[in-house]
């Protein structure tokens, strides 16, 4: 049998994925992005990227896990009267995360990672997990505390050197570093502009949307970002991650 040369589950063959269930790879992570816009600066596929490149270094970190693909699009109804947006109902993303992880314990998995990187995938995958669990064999261990999710980007700023911490993040400098630390060639600098600062009602963004808030659908400024910010927020929240998982595995 060929060595496996990937943790990324899509990049495999079945063999391949047969081979690392039975030489003790136990863990598949699965990041729940979304498709939608971030400003006039970053791809729509901001919070995919994050979540995929999350869940390749948290499979790589493990040592007996693959990275699955990315679950969307999200819960982004909040950003619809930005053009490209692409929305699903809370329902939709459970039944679908349901559906992802039945496939993947079918196979023999026995723990099932689930990582939002997309404020409003948090609540449907935090509601829809302890349910799978009790359905399936596998264990099924949500990171989905948006506050901690938060705390770690401004944590990582910080410790990049870079003095700017936001209650409510979207576009702006912790998600631009990632981007500029991912593919410097997706960030359109010559777009980078700032959108409003300061603290925002989330219960406001949900309800009327960012328009009401941001014109530009930004919020704080992207000009603070680094890529080296970004290689710091990616590893900080990879190393919370695996402590998570490897604590929550423990356990069971």
């Amino acid at each position: 049998m060929t060595a496996r040369r990937s943790v990324r589950l899509a990049e495999l063959t079945w063999p391949e994925v047969e081979s690392a269930l039975a030489d003790g790879t136990e863990t598949v992570v699965v990041p729940v992005g979304s498709i939608e816009q971030h400003g006039p600066h970053l791809p729509l596929n901001m919070d995919t990227l994050d979540g995929e490149e999350l869940a390749r270094r948290i499979a790589a970190d493990l040592g007996d896990a693959l990275a699955a693909p990315a679950i969307r699009p999200g819960c982004s109804g909040h950003h619809m009267e930005f053009p490209g947006t692409i929305t699903v109902p809370p329902e939709t993303l459970m039944e679908t995360i349901r559906s992802y992880c039945r496939s993947l314990d079918e196979h023999g998995f026995e723990h099932v990672v689930l990582v939002p990187t997309h404020g409003g995938n948090f609540g449907p995958v935090t509601t829809v997990a302890p349910e799978i669990g009790r359905e399936i064999d596998a264990s099924v261990i949500a990171l989905a505390d948006l506050d901690e999710h938060m705390r770690l980007l401004n944590e990582g700023l910080d410790e990049a050197g870079i003095d700017y911490d936001q209650d409510v993040i979207h576009a702006g400098a912790a998600e631009t570093a990632v981007v500029l630390a991912i593919d410097e060639d997706l960030v359109r600098t010559d777009e980078l502009e700032p959108g409003p600062e300061g603290e925002f009602s989330t219960a406001r963004l949900l309800s009327e949307g960012f328009r009401a808030i941001t014109e530009n659908g930004v919020l704080g400024d992207p000009g603070e970002a680094t890529a080296e910010a970004g290689e710091v927020i990616l590893q900080r929240v990879t190393d919370a991650y695996v402590e998570r998982i490897e604590a929550e595995r423990d356990a069971l």
